[in-house]
């Protein structure tokens, strides 16, 4: 039998114990651009894996593609082969009033408003984000003197769905076709801001879940690329302080790993 994994056909020792997940292939590189000895060990579907070393650290690299789904496959198969420390290094859009573009957030737990973490366990399993790695992407950004904020983060699927801009008389409509929105979807947004839910993206709720359920740690710093509701279609901002927070994320992941700690 062989000893490749089903999809990515990654094999025993392609894969760090320390990774860092974003959803974009294209990210991957980025990420891995200033590491020694980086080589792609998995270029398949939506994901691509970098494997190299910074600063005598053995580090991964490996897209998710967008998603829950996609995201739970890759994750399953890098701690299959010994990977224990995750942090996701992504996109997301602004839910609090203070945040602006290109504002950084440090997920600590996040609501589980996705499809997948719940085929694994049941709704009410808390989707937490491991404190060792919430403390060390803050202490980063702090000695680096990048504003960072931390709190919940809305996990969800159907990106379109669920992402509004605002109209003329100052409500929401929907980004989806022919406006396509159900009646709910205005208020759960605004649920989401009562509750103090300060950002929202689509992976970080089942790499922390699963992280959960395997006994392995896993955290989240997202950009904020756009904010929600939308004040017109020109707000996003995919790259905006993209690169602060990919450094912030390995200074952070390079300490914790000298701190020992994982599985």
């Amino acid at each position: 039998m062989s000893d490749a994994q089903p999809i990515t056909a990654l094999r025993p020792g392609q894969a760090a114990p320390h990774v860092f997940l974003c959803g974009d292939p294209a990210r991957v590189d980025r990420i891995s651009s200033r590491w020694a000895h980086a080589e792609v060990v998995a270029d398949v579907r939506e994901f691509r894996v970098v494997t190299g070393e910074r600063d005598g650290v053995a580090l991964t690299a490996a897209s998710t593609g967008i998603g829950a789904p996609s995201t739970a496959v890759i994750l399953e198969e890098l701690v299959k082969l010994g990977s224990h420390t995750f942090i996701r290094v992504g996109n997301s859009g602004g839910l609090a009033p203070v945040l602006a573009l290109g504002d950084l957030v440090v997920t600590t737990g996040a609501v589980r408003d996705d499809g997948t973490s719940r085929t694994y366990v049941v709704p009410e399993y808390p989707a937490v984000a491991d404190h060792a790695i919430v403390g060390g992407l803050l202490a980063a950004a702090r000695s680096r003197g990048t504003s960072c904020r931390a709190g919940i983060t809305w996990s969800l699927d159907a990106f379109y769905m669920r992402n509004a801009v605002l109209t003329e008389d100052g409500g929401m409509a929907s980004m989806s076709v022919d406006g396509y929105w159900p009646r709910g979807h205005a208020s759960r947004l605004e649920d989401m801001r009562a509750a103090r839910v300060v950002n929202m993206e689509m992976e970080a709720g089942v790499t922390l879940t699963l992280a959960g359920l395997f006994g392995v740690r896993a955290g989240a710093i997202c950009v904020v690329s756009d904010r929600t509701p939308w004040p017109g279609p020109a707000e996003i901002d995919l790259d905006r302080n993209m690169d602060e927070c990919i450094e912030v994320a390995l200074e952070a992941m390079l300490r914790l790993a000298r701190e020992g700690g994982g599985a």
